[in-house]
């Protein structure tokens, strides 16, 4: 039986895409976490078949709009005294900035390092953003 320690102030990451949480773990930093943290894997979900979770036993700064755009149906939780005490949902966020390189070799973007990355999003259903540049459409999913 897997058993690990409840968190008395921190971070609950939840319902993220089965195999995606290696990635938000990664992009997070964790890795190098001074503090404990777990990475769970296919865990078993009603709503969703498998699930990964992350446990963070810190409160840590995270950009919201990047982690809905890697998975919009992703949960925090925020724990503090062993209880939740806020629960955020996220969304995809309108815009973009720098977390995803536009894949148009003629986009200024590819040319010029010091132009940031800018996506705007044009579809929610399919999770769809279009480069601020030159207007190359580009999928959250492929993230």
């Amino acid at each position: 039986m897997l058993n690990i320690e409840s968190i008395k102030s921190g971070l609950v990451i939840d319902h993220i895409r089965a195999g995606s949480g290696a990635k938000i773990f990664s992009w997070l930093g964790l890795d190098k976490a001074e503090y404990s943290v777990a990475l769970i894997m296919n865990v078993p979900s009603k709503a969703m078949g498998k699930k990964d979770i992350i446990k963070i036993d810190n409160i840590i700064n995270i950009d919201y709009s990047v982690l809905g755009f890697i998975d919009p149906n992703i949960t925090v939780n925020v724990i503090k005294n062993e209880q939740i005490a806020e629960k955020i949902t996220l969304s995809l966020p309108e815009k973009v900035e720098n977390v995803i390189k536009c894949k148009n070799p003629r986009c200024i973007t590819t040319t010029e390092n010091y132009v940031s990355q800018i996506f705007h999003l044009v579809d929610k259903e399919k999770g769809q953003y279009r480069c601020g540049y030159c207007d190359e459409l580009t999928s959250s999913r492929n993230f």
